[in-house]
């Protein structure tokens, strides 16, 4: 009978452990692969004030429909700082993940600085710049 009561125990907890591990590693996969809702909803919790991600929505800030691969200071309508018309730099996800971080520290006198420091969160900013990268694709929903 203790064998058995024994046996019961230990495939008791061997299901316990690949239960728990299924689930941390769920929630593991679930963070490191957001949904296109967690992408939008980090875009509108820091970007959606100043900037629309709809093409020739310029706002407070331009459209940011695009702008993955785009020149600086180039959207039609929207004027811009001297400093970022004349910084050369093309939008790729380094220079926005360098850009989102401080974007005084990346073209120091740009407009945008002024009133946005910085974000610091470097896994709000991966989302931000994932969901600009997919949804802001020439011919795609917007």
């Amino acid at each position: 009978m203790k064998k058995i009561s024994l046996q019961a125990g230990v495939v008791l907890v061997a299901a316990a452990a690949t239960l728990y591990c299924l689930g941390t590693t769920a929630a593991v996969l679930a963070q490191s692969n957001p949904s296109n809702d967690d992408l939008e909803l980090a875009f509108n919790g820091h970007c959606r004030e100043c900037h629309a991600f709809d093409k020739g929505d310029n706002r407070l800030g331009p459209t940011l429909y695009g702008v993955v691969g785009r020149k600086a200071g180039t959207v039609p309508g929207f004027e811009y700082s001297d400093s970022l018309k004349s910084s050369g730099i093309t939008w790729d996800e380094k220079t926005l993940d360098q850009w989102i971080t401080n974007p005084n520290a990346v073209v120091p006198g740009n407009n945008m600085g002024a009133i946005f420091s910085g974000l610091a969160d470097a896994g709000e900013r991966a989302k931000i710049i994932a969901f600009l990268k997919q949804d802001t694709k020439s011919g795609n929903k917007m």
